[in-house]
């Protein structure tokens, strides 16, 4: 079966048996052998979106959670030729293997096995330690073997002969489904729930929500509802499976890891970039949650209660309320005042309405537009020479601008609209993206040193306002680069005509800019003084993500750009081996932060190539 046809059925499959917020959620899907605690080498598809895996057999039927990104400690590929393969299918694979925290078993024997009368559900079973092949023909119920669900991929003759004696004994056995033994498996029918009640509802502070987001009304996620499928065991194997359970997890509460491997025979896959790219999301999105502010600005009003809850608003209504705030902002003669509060309307419908971020791509004139403003905007506040308000809300609203980019680029990157207005006329747009952005951090005391002494001491507030809308408009513009910088990461390890914006092409873009060095040395200078001693014990939420966020543009200078490499090891080599201790950022980092032990690694190669003069790696050639 073509490849175009099986995309067509599992997209219109997960249309018809998903919920419509959890469908949009959905980011990418691929078809690829898959080995897990529960699956052995079992072809199946995929499925990606902004929270979970989902795994789905070949021709789908029923779609299974395999795991959550919050359980993810580490996603990486793995150079080998698995032996199950052979021919170019063998070549070409790329194996991903997924690290990740396995739910905690339960510890009261047996109790997997009672039925709870309570809720109507079947108890959910811990999984199995013992992996068991999974066949990828499945029998109808007379026994005859289906041939649509057949798998096409050439297997090696030892594994076929191991999978034929595997399947003989499973079909002995009743299971869930011959392809997806995952207790977690979500079935193909909608169970009808009464809404559950919250303990204590809370109601976003309306201060925080700006008139579009109110009128697009952006839901609750809605959960998929696991079908009533009891699973029958003999008395005899539960006592044996009870028993082994028991021995083998009930001893402590401590983490255990498990492995997910997903092997995809396309020379061309991209599963591997969608995975972190959605895992950098999430872990992003979820440690910013943590903060109280931060979540209640991107919590809707219907939030607050489920009886009071609104439609979700449908893609068509969404599309007209972002026409028409999108010919407010590009009306002529639009003051700065008006232009400021239409573009805080903006960035707060975005923050949870990823189908306002994927329109803003496919308007081309809405994004030149921003980036046209932050060139004059951001030019006119290096130009102050007063202590009038004027500076300040220009300030103000370049950092605004560099705050909505950031958010339109966060989760979009399967939206082809972007890739195609960033990379059009070999890229202009985003060249004038990150040359605009790029500021000089001592402005501020250049500006003090074009004024009198008398001006000097009559603005001592007005400078230190000044100096704070600096400080926040240099954190905005590293959140805006980190997010260009994971464009480029893809576009490095998938390089074709097409895609050019590799991370070796955006720094050599940034090259020329004079306030560059100064720019990067800011950022280096305010890692090595966040870890340090002379700041908080912690950090908070939006702290560690942008700790996070500074880290990967550092190792991208230094593994991708000699020159800014030189600069760093040169002026920051002493601080980084002094005062950057991996034990104190493990005190900075707290544990229940998602982002803690991403930073953690990122600090680690930073110390690793800065203070031991390693080989820089530099891709010249794109």
């Amino acid at each position: 079966m073509p490849i175009a046809v099986q995309t067509d059925i599992l997209e219109l499959f997960l249309k018809r048996h998903t919920e419509r917020t959890v469908f949009e959620r959905i980011r990418a899907s691929e078809p690829c052998v898959v080995i897990s605690d529960t699956i052995n080498k079992a072809y199946m598809h995929v499925v990606l979106s902004d929270e979970r895996v989902y795994l789905t057999e070949h021709a789908p039927r029923t779609l299974t959670a395999a795991l959550s990104f919050r359980r993810v400690r580490d996603i990486e590929l793995v150079n080998d030729l698995p032996d199950f393969l052979r021919g170019k299918d063998r070549e070409f694979c790329q194996h991903i293997r997924v690290t990740y925290i396995a739910d905690k078993p339960v510890r009261r024997r047996s109790h997997w096995l009672r039925k709870d009368q309570s809720s109507g559900l079947p108890p959910v079973a811990p999984p199995s330690r013992r992996r068991s092949y999974c066949p990828t023909v499945t029998p109808d119920s007379e026994g005859k073997d289906d041939k649509k669900y057949k798998v096409r991929i050439p297997f090696s003759q030892e594994f076929k002969e191991e999978l034929r004696g595997e399947m003989e004994f499973h079909m002995l056995l009743p299971t869930r489904s011959t392809s997806c033994p995952n207790p977690e498996t979500l079935g193909l029918l909608r169970v009808s729930q009464p809404p559950i009640q919250s303990r204590s509802p809370r109601s976003s502070p309306t201060s925080l929500v700006s008139p579009l987001y109110q009128r697009l009304n952006i839901p609750d996620r809605s959960q998929l509802l696991v079908v009533d499928v009891t699973l029958q065991v003999p008395r005899s194997i539960a006592m044996v499976l009870s028993r082994l359970l028991k021995r083998d997890y009930e001893d402590s509460g401590e983490e255990r890891e498990a492995e997910l491997h997903l092997y995809s025979v396309s020379h061309t896959s991209r599963l591997y970039l969608h995975l972190q790219s959605s895992w950098n999301s999430f872990i992003i999105k979820s440690t910013l949650l943590l903060d109280p502010l931060y979540r209640g600005g991107c919590r809707a009003p219907s939030d607050s209660s489920p009886e009071k809850q609104l439609p979700a608003i449908s893609r068509e209504r969404t599309a007209h309320l972002f026409a028409q705030l999108s010919s407010e902002l590009l009306q002529e003669g639009i003051s700065v005042e008006r232009l400021y509060l239409l573009l805080q309307e903006l960035r707060t419908a975005a923050h949870c309405n990823v189908t306002l971020r994927r329109l803003f791509w496919r308007s081309s004139e809405l994004c030149v537009f921003l980036v046209q403003t932050l060139e004059e905007s951001l030019h006119g506040c290096q130009m102050w020479s007063d202590t009038n308000t004027s500076s300040s809300l220009l300030f103000r609203l370049s950092t605004l601008i560099v705050q909505t980019l950031a958010i339109m680029l966060r989760e979009t990157d399967v939206e082809p609209a972007r890739l195609t207005l960033l990379s059009a006329d070999k890229g202009a747009l985003a060249s004038r993206m990150l040359l605009g952005l790029i500021c000089d951090p001592d402005l501020q005391t250049q500006s003090l040193g074009s004024l009198t002494d008398c001006e000097v001491s009559c603005s001592p507030a007005h400078s230190c306002i000044l100096q704070a809308l600096l400080c926040e408009y240099l954190d905005a513009a590293c959140s805006l680069l980190f997010e260009l910088l994971l464009l480029g990461h893809e576009a490095s390890r998938c390089f074709t005509a097409d895609n050019f914006l590799s991370v070796g092409w955006i720094l050599r873009v940034l090259q020329p800019h004079p306030h560059l060095t100064s720019f990067i040395g800011y950022q280096a200078q305010q890692v090595v003084l966040v870890l340090s001693d002379l700041q908080e014990s912690f950090l908070s939420p939006i702290r560690a993500v942008l700790l996070f966020q500074r880290c990967r543009l550092l190792l991208a200078c230094l593994q991708y750009n000699n020159q800014l490499a030189q600069h760093l090891q040169s002026h920051f080599q002493e601080e980084f081996r002094y005062f950057v201790k991996l034990s104190r950022v493990e005190e900075k980092l707290p544990p229940h932060y998602p982002i803690s032990q991403p930073t953690l690694r990122l600090v680690e190669q930073i110390l690793s190539l800065s203070t031991n003069n390693a080989h820089i790696h530099t891709c010249t050639s794109k």
